[in-house]
């Protein structure tokens, strides 16, 4: 019922008629089709592509300062420009290669945001401006954004109700 290279394909799972036997060969063709994963290398990868995009964004907090922009404006500026550049990478089908390169490392919080909410505008944009990318631009995106408003209230609903109760100072 196999291969000669010794692995189970679908068509050996369908053809099969024994339910014991099926099950077995099925486990088999899940435990052949599941990629094995490297973790130290994925850790090294994600590791290296995080840190190159935070000294990204270090460099342009420092091109923000040497024009005269104050900290906070100069990290204003750096983030618009990171999720400018994350923006135009998507579009340019690089992030996401990128991004199955390095895993998590692509997800520093402001481009792997802009790249989640700019992907799906992307891949939807034949559907039209309405129908197209504004109803799929926030499909991965608006929990994040939900999630992050609801539990922004609810901590400060909480941080108001023990100042109120004066559990801590205001």
């Amino acid at each position: 019922m196999q291969n000669d290279k010794n692995k189970v394909t679908a068509s050996d799972v369908v053809k099969e008629r024994n339910k014991d036997t099926k099950e077995q060969i099925y486990n088999q063709y899940v435990k052949d089709m599941t990629p094995t994963h490297n973790w130290f290398a994925n850790l090294c990868k994600a590791f290296f592509v995080g840190g190159i995009i935070c000294i990204i964004g270090q460099g342009f907090t420092d091109l923000y300062k040497s024009m005269g922009a104050g900290e906070e404006i100069a990290g204003g500026y750096t983030s618009l420009s990171l999720i400018l550049l994350s923006i135009i990478l998507t579009g340019l089908n690089i992030y996401p290669k990128l991004a199955k390169f390095a895993g998590a490392g692509t997800v520093v919080p402001i481009t792997g945001f802009a790249n989640s909410v700019a992907a799906p505008a992307i891949e939807f944009k034949k559907e039209g401006q309405v129908f197209g990318i504004g109803c799929k631009i926030f499909t991965i995106a608006g929990p994040v954004i939900l999630y992050g408003i609801f539990s922004s209230w609810l901590l400060g609903l909480i941080y108001y109700i023990l100042i109120r109760l004066g559990v801590i100072g205001g």
